[in-house]
């Protein structure tokens, strides 16, 4: 199949791929004076009074905003709002899907981190949740920090972090199939943005000690000219000041994880790699090297961000369960503790019998991983003490 092309045939067929659809009847004048006038000045009162009625007497506590600038869509890049449209209306869909999540696409005409943050937050209380999404890296650091500070619901950069949760759950069953330990293993990180970075913060959660990141320029180190938070993240990640190239860095290394740029790793530099190498080059559609020539090279464990390949590290095994479970329990923030449980939680569906090099995580449509996953946040979320129910 010709996926752009007939792509391309049902979009204009469906014009949009999610609607309103009204929960209530309105067929007679009782109806109308139940959800409308006069009735409904009951429940606005009662919110007035209590805002957290506000959650039960409204559709808000299921209602997450699915939020972009347009500036770094899929691969697309920078294309603008209304162009990241059907990737935000995709996001809803997904939401409800896979999580029973009612979602709503927002997309903003601006760049400007000021004007962003203010819109969102103004909007704020409508929502039950932020997601962000397709955000050019580094201003979407600075949007989330802030929306999160003044918000008093979950904000969460998919990109970042539904990423770095489902790739901490693939490292999880990848370790356990070369029977390596976390905290031994070495691990590299090709892409430093959003992504990339995200990542690594939540590796080292998860117990990585070992862990060197590598963009454009080179390895990471204190000393080099990057931007504010690659900076950060070379204060708490190569401590012997390793400087060179992605060659160098991925010398003795347990595993690579690529969120870069296609076809920039040699099978040369997977033979380089420890024994036992786990890859995961998920540069998308065309990854940092192809799966079958990492085999063909060496690695033990190989996964990408491609559905026609084992062990597929898709975002959606993430984000609509974790929402679901933030929900559940009106979470205030989506914290460390939570995106570590769903990590856990995604890992722990595949039985110790069923594991192996080529089956580290459930497949996208397995149902138990939505529960599963919600289940897991609501809990951290209760023990962290964000959870309000």
């Amino acid at each position: 199949m010709n996926y752009a092309e007939e792509s391309l045939r049902l979009h204009a067929q469906w014009q949009g791929k999610i609607e309103v659809i009204s929960r209530v009847s309105v067929k007679n004048k009782e109806d109308l004076s139940l959800a409308y006038t006069p009735g409904v000045a009951q429940p606005c009162l009662e919110i007035q009074k209590d805002y957290s009625r506000s959650f039960d007497l409204t559709r808000r506590h299921n209602m997450v905003a699915v939020i972009t600038d347009g500036t770094a869509v899929l691969g697309l890049g920078d294309i603008g709002p209304e162009a990241g449209m059907p990737v935000m209306e995709g996001k809803c869909a997904l939401f409800k899907a896979f999580g029973d999540v009612d979602a709503f696409p927002i997309c903003i005409r601006s760049k400007d981190v000021d004007e962003i943050v203010r819109t969102v937050y103004l909007i704020s209380g409508s929502f039950g949740g932020i997601n962000l999404e397709d955000i050019a890296a580094p201003r979407c650091f600075e949007i989330e920090r802030r929306l999160k500070e003044l918000c008093d619901i979950p904000v969460f950069h998919d990109d970042q972090h539904g990423t770095a949760v489902v790739v901490g759950a693939a490292l999880i069953n990848a370790l356990r199939v070369v029977k390596k330990d976390i905290e031994k293993a070495k691990v590299v990180i090709n892409g430093a943005g959003s992504a990339g970075i995200a990542i690594g913060k939540h590796l080292m959660n998860l117990g990585v000690k070992h862990l060197k990141m590598v963009d454009r320029f080179g390895i990471l180190c204190e000393g080099e000219q990057m931007n504010p938070v690659q900076e950060a993240m070379a204060r708490i990640t190569n401590p012997e000041k390793f400087s060179g190239k992605l060659a160098d860095a991925m010398k003795g290394a347990d595993v690579f994880i690529g969120v870069s740029a296609p076809h920039i790793v040699s099978k040369e530099m997977i033979r380089s790699m420890a024994s036992g190498a786990i890859v995961f080059p998920m540069a998308n559609p065309v990854p940092e090297i192809e799966p079958d020539e990492a085999l063909e090279a060496g690695a033990a464990v190989v996964g990408t961000g491609r559905s026609d390949h084992p062990n597929q590290i898709n975002n959606v095994m993430c984000f609509p369960g974790l929402f679901r479970g933030a929900l559940d329990v009106r979470a205030t923030d989506i914290n460390e503790e939570m995106k570590q449980a769903a990590s856990h939680a995604l890992a722990d569906l595949v039985a110790p019998e069923e594991l192996t090099a080529q089956y580290i995580l459930p497949l996208a449509f397995d149902e138990r991983i939505g529960p599963a996953v919600s289940k897991a946040v609501a809990q951290a979320a209760r023990d962290s003490g964000v959870a309000r129910l």
